[in-house]
């Protein structure tokens, strides 16, 4: 039996639930369509709907319908349109087809052969005009499947392990990039050919950081000449396969500085905390246990002089570190369902201490999300520290000479096992040709 199988019995076996939990006969899935950009006939890059995306092994058009009927199974309608302004869709092929009824459809009438209890499930309720009565996007069904989604199937971490091989070439090539002293703008072309995508195909807009500019968390300008001389690179850069993404920083200077120790440090800590991503381990622990290795490396370097104890009492870490350790990882880079505790959709408060923080779950088997710790110069958070904290410990001589480096940042992904954490991404660094 394939893995795409298998990952289609287990989607079939989570809406049956549903459709007993809510009294459903069927429910529908659009992957949506494109949408203009304010008063002009241009549109945004579209992106199917995720939850239709994950029923499919392979890219779906606007206009795709999925249909999930308990007493008649499964359904695919596409979208059968000739067009001579852009590329008409085919007929899906495949083996996997052999599971699904698929039908071409060219309007909307096929929906009036549906009896019963319908769900609907759509990105923008207002893209649709249905001819029959059905509950839209109802909250309650929204988080029952929202909440399964957070753990994979086999099939679906497949992909995100392809979404890895190609991020990890990407980032191999922008780091040789990076040392033949190209711009951020180059180093960003270098990624992509060697991840083979286009930007717009990327899972987010990439972060290609050089020297102090590192020290902004979602930096994207990317500036087109070359910076007079290379300290860093920040680059935080994925790929995606069948809409699975995959989510990497890495953080390169030269040898022989304090920062280059520091970065080398960071990676070892990294590591640690992806050991600690053990099955009915809090997320949020995982981020406390950064918090504290934090502070450990700021003593050890004495970038501050306190002891980490009295550093994290003073929340002096949370400075050079102002970000959550991580996220859910799949169809969406900041996946759903971070926040859910059960399928009923109690969500639990963000913490005071960690509002950043996207993920307050237990962690389970099957769960794949990022660990990303930082190590940051933020002027502006430099500033808020010296002001509100004024025995802070920290050597503002020292941390001045690191603020032309920016940052660090190391993003792996990762696999949560019953046997133990997987690294996918190590796994991809570790695959590339040598």
């Amino acid at each position: 039996m394939s893995l795409y199988h298998r990952h289609l019995q287990t989607l079939v076996e989570r809406f049956n639930h549903a459709c007993e939990a809510f009294e459903l006969d069927a429910i529908l899935l659009y992957s949506g369509w494109p949408l203009a950009y304010p008063y002009d006939d241009m549109t945004y890059p579209f992106r199917p709907f995720p939850m239709v995306q994950q029923w499919l092994p392979y890219l779906p058009t606007p206009d795709t319908w999925v249909l999930f009927s308990v007493n008649q199974g499964l359904s695919l309608h596409w979208p059968e349109q000739q067009d001579f302004w852009h590329v008409s869709p085919s007929a899906p092929k495949g083996d996997w087809t052999r599971d699904w009824n698929i039908q071409a459809n060219g309007d909307l009438s096929w929906l009036n052969t549906l009896k019963g209890n319908v769900a609907v499930l759509a990105p923008y309720p207002e893209q649709l005009d249905l001819p029959i009565a059905a509950q839209i996007n109802p909250t309650d069904l929204m988080h029952w499947l929202n909440y399964d989604r957070a753990v994979k199937t086999e099939w679906e971490i497949d992909q995100m392990r392809q979404a890895n091989d190609a991020a990890a070439r990407g980032h191999k090539a922008a780091a040789q990039a990076f040392h033949q002293g190209l711009s951020e703008y180059e180093i960003h072309l270098a990624y992509l050919q060697a991840s083979h995508q286009q930007q717009v195909q990327e899972p987010y807009s990439a972060i290609v950081a050089l020297n102090e500019r590192a020290a902004t968390l979602h930096y994207e300008q990317k500036q087109t000449v070359a910076s007079s001389g290379h300290r860093t690179l920040l680059i935080d850069a994925g790929a995606q396969t069948l809409g699975y993404a995959s989510d990497i920083t890495r953080t390169t200077t030269p040898d022989g500085t304090l920062f280059a120790t520091l970065v080398s440090d960071m990676d070892r800590l990294q590591q640690e905390l992806v050991a600690a991503c053990t099955v009915d381990t809090h997320y949020q622990q995982v981020h406390e246990l950064a918090l504290q290795k934090t502070a450990e490396l700021l003593h050890r370097h004495q970038l501050c002089t306190l002891s980490p104890e009295a550093q994290l009492a003073k929340r002096i870490p949370q400075t050079f570190f102002p970000h959550g350790i991580g996220h859910l990882l799949g169809l969406q880079v900041h996946d759903i369902g971070g926040f859910q505790q059960d399928r009923d959709g109690t969500m639990a408060p963000r913490p005071e201490h960690a509002p950043f923080l996207r993920l307050l779950r237990p962690l389970q088997d099957g769960m794949t999300l990022t660990i990303e710790p930082g190590l940051y110069f933020i002027p502006m958070l430099l500033e808020k520290m010296i002001a509100g904290t004024p025995d802070h410990g920290c050597d503002l001589d020292l941390i001045d000479s690191l603020k032309p480096f920016g940052g660090i940042r190391i993003e792996d992904n990762v696999l949560v096992r019953q046997e133990g954490p997987l690294n996918l991404t190590r796994a991809a660094f570790d695959n590339l040709p040598r």
